[in-house]
């Protein structure tokens, strides 16, 4: 069920007391995928703010409006989760793919230290790059907040995103001073982008049929192309990348540091495009 800007009782406010502890992750080698691409240190990549990107069109976040109804995920009971591959709230279905275990670190770009107690709304596409209350109206899977840590790290787990056509490889994010500020509509920290590694993408879409069309959509862009991604400076692709380790076939654990200029501009620059999938305006949002 959709709910609209009047539903601030619901959401963050009723979820927050029910935060449930964070379980411990595999080590991971958080600069490795960074140093790859660029040749540079891990602590040079620490604290490179990130750029602003688009949210996209399909951010369920109470930006945009489909059908004369507000999309916003925020206000459902139920978004501050750990694990994004059930819907919650009323929704039943859950999402297929290769797990993917994430660990967020939020960080201040000015001396690099923890963001803690902050929120980050996380959300992408599933297997095969479709979006949950958008081209799959009856779920809300792939979609969740976290709260940052003593140390601004925030974890989830869900699946490894599909690729469509016209778009790298990306998971979606928003972070917000508080949970209250997300729910209650403030604007965000920073909007942007985390980008996919090539090779585990490829490894991941050729072991899983799931991942149907990923081999071919991943084979017709590079991230130097991507509508998104292409106007970063080599060292803000390499941040702004996930360092994933384990098997195709999965688990799969994936790091970032995430690191937040609190003077940046509040918007994408030189207008850059939605980044919708080629199917072009999303289908018609269904009435409640």
């Amino acid at each position: 069920m959709l709910h609209d800007h009047d539903d601030h009782d619901l959401g963050f406010r009723h979820d927050l007391p029910r935060l449930v502890s964070r379980r411990s992750l595999l080590a991971l080698f958080g600069g490795v995928g960074a140093v790859a691409l660029t040749g540079l240190p891990a602590s040079a990549l620490e604290c490179i703010a990130l750029p602003w990107e688009t949210a996209g069109p399909y951010p369920a976040d109470g930006s945009n409006v489909r059908s004369g109804q507000v999309v916003n995920a925020l206000t459902q009971e139920g978004v501050i989760r750990t694990d994004l591959r059930p819907s919650f709230g009323t929704l039943t279905p859950v999402a297929e793919g290769v797990q993917l275990d994430l660990e967020l670190t939020l960080v201040n770009a000015d001396g690099c230290t923890p963001l803690a107690n902050h929120a980050i709304y996380i959300w992408h596409c599933d297997t095969t790059g479709l979006y949950s209350l958008y081209d799959t109206p009856d779920a809300n899977y792939l979609r969740g907040v976290g709260i940052s840590d003593a140390e601004g790290k925030v974890r989830f787990t869900t699946i490894f995103p599909g690729c469509y056509d016209g778009r790298w490889p990306h998971i979606h994010f928003e972070v917000f001073e508080n949970a209250e500020k997300a729910v209650s509509g403030d604007a965000s920290l920073l909007t942007a982008q985390i980008a996919l590694p090539h090779d585990i993408s490829a490894d991941v879409y050729a072991a899983d049929s799931r991942y149907s069309n990923g081999t071919s959509n991943l084979g017709r862009i590079t991230i130097a192309t991507d509508m998104v991604f292409r106007d970063n400076s080599e060292a803000e692709v390499a941040q702004q990348t996930l360092a994933v380790t384990g098997s195709p076939t999965g688990p799969l654990a994936g790091t970032v540091t995430i690191p937040i200029d609190r003077t940046a501009s509040r918007s994408t620059s030189g207008g850059r495009p939605a980044g919708a999938p080629p199917s072009g305006n999303p289908p018609p949002m269904p009435g409640k």
